[in-house]
């Protein structure tokens, strides 16, 4: 590749990205923090009405089949190869070529998945009973399972088109509404929640029916919500279909060995479906719960940084430009390590706290807090692995080689089986989430490792003082924050929410305030450009 040495080596990246990589993270997360926040709502709802007994179980496994198609197509496979090749058809062509490149992705996309989608609720009878045999040992729950995946599984067509649109509408540097379509999804299972979770029984049907039905009207307003601004943009839709277009056969050679990769994730889902249901009623909940909120900073951060720097990464590949294209992956990763680092060792300091403030009511117990925040504990440094996968992933494709990420991808699966098959027979389905955490870990630091080779170089150095004064702080402020709440349990002792809230909020403060104290005397650079693209500023101007 042709090395281009901009004017400023140091901050090139900062000025030839635009809008700038900081800026527009910034701007994703906002709206991601709007959804994000609508599906902490989401599952708080959920938690309220099913804690985690068998119909909660019952409606996250027949959730997870169709859900694992949908990594091929929503933050997978599909999106990893069509963001480049739509990228470069715009920088190189303009927005007619990349229209009909469009065109004929949505054509190709209902033309896939729609037969699968028929055959998977022709067969979801055997599908369950693979993934979830244990459930046969609960009246019910076997039978709840597969017709909730019924219902559920033209989600997967839904999602893949919305996750085309998007695509095209993040090369078009038009992030807010993508990332805010995610909320549609939430909205509806909220208010299909409140509005027909009541009128089931009425109609013979399992309560937990109405949220199978908000997963597809959620479906529908992440796709309706997003076609306006794309229309805007000058977008028609018209059925195209040419298997011989070599942009899209590009994609699918892209596609190919991540569909691999993709088969890899499905066997790993597939034994840790049966290991978890394995350990009783209720464990497959405490994992969901616990993910989602170690998921939380992920959408909020990782995604918002990868998201923003994604397209940046495929004009510097597309246009040779090496030097462009490792400052731009390396200031992404130690802007990712600023806002995820924090994050982790803030989700074990509170993990316990920060569960029963959002679920403990209703049908979720006490019982129900300890093993969610026990199991957020093993989750959480998975967190970091996740969130760098996020941009070293794609960063692969931008360089027209999906052969390594899915090499990668099985290897952290074996490894990942490995772990949890070994981790559960000592820690239950604790080791299930300790086994996942060091398993995304892995893939991350393969992904780096090989990057590093492939562009000669991601500025090592700089990385590794950064992430070591990151570690600092987020060390000092996970302990101040954890001695706050202590401190706060003993002096106002209660579990009401409003109790709770003033004991989480604070000690998040408090540990906030130490973080930044730190950055400041550290001088860690990537906590004040984080500080300025959101607004908040802890010192000074």
């Amino acid at each position: 590749m042709k090395a281009t040495p901009p004017a400023d080596p140091d901050e090139a990246v900062a000025s030839q990205d635009h809008p700038g990589l900081a800026r527009s993270a910034g701007l994703i997360g906002l709206a991601t923090m709007t959804s994000r926040v609508l599906g902490l709502a989401r599952d708080q709802v959920l938690a309220y009405f099913f804690g985690a007994g068998n119909d909660m179980d019952a409606f996250l496994i027949a959730f997870r089949i169709p859900n694992l198609l949908r990594d091929l197509f929503a933050e997978g496979a599909m999106s990893a190869a069509f963001i480049p090749t739509f990228t470069r058809q715009l920088a190189l062509h303009g927005k007619p070529h990349a229209w009909r490149l469009g065109n004929n992705l949505l054509t190709a996309v209902l033309v896939t998945t729609v037969p699968v989608m028929l055959l998977g609720m022709l067969f979801a009878g055997p599908i369950v009973r693979m993934y979830a045999h244990g459930y046969a040992q609960v009246p019910g729950k076997l039978e709840l399972t597969i017709r909730l995946t019924r219902i559920m599984f033209p989600f997967l067509t839904l999602v893949a088109l919305a996750a085309a649109v998007m695509g095209m509408l993040n090369a078009l540097q038009r992030f807010f509404v993508p990332a805010l379509s995610t909320a549609m999804f939430n909205i509806a299972m909220i208010g299909c929640a409140f509005m027909l979770v009541p009128l089931m029984p009425a109609l013979g049907l399992p309560r937990v029916t109405a949220i199978a039905i908000g997963t597809i009207i959620g479906g529908v307003g992440q796709l309706a919500v997003q076609w306006p601004v794309l229309r805007h943009e000058g977008f028609r839709y018209h059925p195209h279909f040419d298997t011989t277009d070599p942009d899209l056969r590009q994609i699918g050679a892209l596609m190919a060995p991540s569909i691999i990769g993709l088969g890899a994730v499905q066997v790993n889902l597939f034994v840790n479906s049966i290991l978890a249901t394995g350990q009783g009623t209720g464990a497959v909940s405490w994992l969901n719960y616990a993910f989602r909120l170690m998921y939380l900073p992920i959408g909020l951060f990782g995604v918002s940084i990868a998201t923003a720097a994604i397209p940046a990464i495929s004009t510097h590949a597309a246009r040779e430009d090496s030097a462009s294209l490792r400052r731009a992956i390396s200031r992404g990763l130690r802007l990712m390590l600023m806002l995820n680092v924090p994050a982790t060792f803030g989700l074990v300091a509170l993990a316990g706290p920060i569960v029963a403030l959002i679920f403990e009511r209703g049908s979720f117990t006490t019982d129900d807090t300890m093993a969610t925040g026990s199991a957020l504990v093993f989750y959480a440094p998975g967190l970091i692995g996740y969130s760098v996968v996020k941009l070293a992933s794609p960063a692969f494709y931008a360089l027209r080689d999906s052969r390594t990420p899915t090499v990668v991808s099985v290897l952290t699966m074996i490894l990942n089986i490995v772990l949890n098959v070994a981790l559960v027979r000592t820690m239950g389905y604790r080791g299930l989430a300790l086994g996942t955490a060091i398993a995304a870990l892995f893939n991350a630091g393969v992904l780096l490792w090989r990057l590093e080779t492939r562009l000669g170089g991601l500025e090592g150095a700089r990385t590794m003082i950064a992430l070591g004064k990151i570690a600092i702080a987020s060390t000092i402020m996970a302990l101040v924050a954890w001695g706050v709440d202590r401190v706060l349990h003993a002096l106002i002792p209660g579990t009401g929410t409003a109790t709770l809230a003033i004991q989480v909020g604070s000690a998040i403060g408090a540990g906030l305030v130490a973080l930044a104290a730190c950055a400041h005397v550290l001088r860690i650079d990537e906590f004040v450009e984080v500080r300025q693209s959101i607004g908040i500023r802890f010192w000074g101007a």
